[in-house]
């Protein structure tokens, strides 16, 4: 169900061969890291590879594909066997693979071009501009379909990876930095936070789904929200005046680091304390 290009934090080209013997190439056009970090997938003209990330020294092929050029969406399922790939050639469809055994799933087809996907053991999330489809990941069939979201050109939304509870969050705003939270198992809006002033830039949940961590573009401050309150638990400050594009945030898989990436070519590492404030639940 959609038509623009992949979000430009999605792009990337090859200078040199990454570790592991991964050769160059000019073709590489996306990546991303399986829910628990145990697992690298990259797109690339030709089609997709896995990598398992179970040694430092170097990186393990676990499979490559070339059914589907162009690729510019490829997620894994924790360790799983199911990977799901968008291509440049179809934008508007999303497939479904069981890579080990070789055979498709399922595919899904939608209005406009498939902008972001996001996994957990209990929902799958398709991200287009204007809408987000969320489907049971053991049947594949859609839940429910949230339509009229505001113009969200890079397909921002985050999934906790945590399954028990499965909240999804989304700008709310085009112009401020409101970000929807919503519950993926009751299929309920839980609250709406005004975590910044000016557009959302990045969120992310921690592995067990119980804080939420967003940037604005300004990219000067980081807040960090209670889940499912909504109260803001931290706020740091990655900058005084200067204004950076903040590309990506993690937690640390004990939720007691928060970083931080950005066009800076820097990397900003957070430590979140005991936080002193009493938790309120958003209106």
């Amino acid at each position: 169900m959609l038509n623009p290009s992949p979000p430009p934090a999605m792009e990337a080209e090859v200078a040199e061969a990454p570790p592991g013997g991964v050769e160059a190439e000019a073709g590489l056009s996306c990546f991303s890291f399986n829910q628990d970090r145990t697992s690298l997938a990259i797109g690339t003209k030709t089609g997709y590879r896995l990598f398992s990330l179970s040694s430092v020294e170097q990186l393990d092929q676990v499979h490559e594909s070339s059914e589907i050029p162009d690729v510019y969406i490829v997620e894994r399922l924790f360790s799983s066997s199911l990977v799901v790939v968008v291509s440049h050639t179809k934008p508007r469809q999303m497939n479904v693979y069981h890579f080990k055994k070789g055979t498709e799933i399922c595919n899904y087809s939608y209005s406009s071009n498939i902008l972001s996907i996001r996994l957990n053991r209990q929902r799958l999330l398709v991200c287009l501009e204007e809408s987000i489809y969320i489907h049971n990941i053991k049947d594949m069939k859609l839940l429910k379909t949230i339509l009229d979201i505001p113009v969200n050109p890079t397909g921002l939304c985050a999934l906790s990876i945590n399954h028990s509870n499965s909240y999804l969050a989304y700008p709310g705003s085009l112009t401020t930095g409101e970000i929807v939270l919503y519950d993926g198992n009751t299929l309920k809006t839980v609250c709406t936070i005004p975590a910044h002033e000016g557009p959302l830039a990045a969120i992310t949940f921690n592995s067990v789904g119980s804080k939420l961590a967003s940037a604005s573009e300004k990219g000067t401050v980081i807040r960090v929200f209670s889940v499912p309150e909504g109260q803001k638990l931290y706020e740091f400050r990655r900058g005084m005046k200067r204004y950076v594009n903040i590309n990506s945030l993690v937690f640390s898989m004990d939720s007691q680091f928060l970083c931080a990436s950005s066009n800076t070519e820097t990397v900003h590492i957070f430590k979140l304390d005991n936080p002193t404030s009493r938790l309120r639940r958003c209106p």
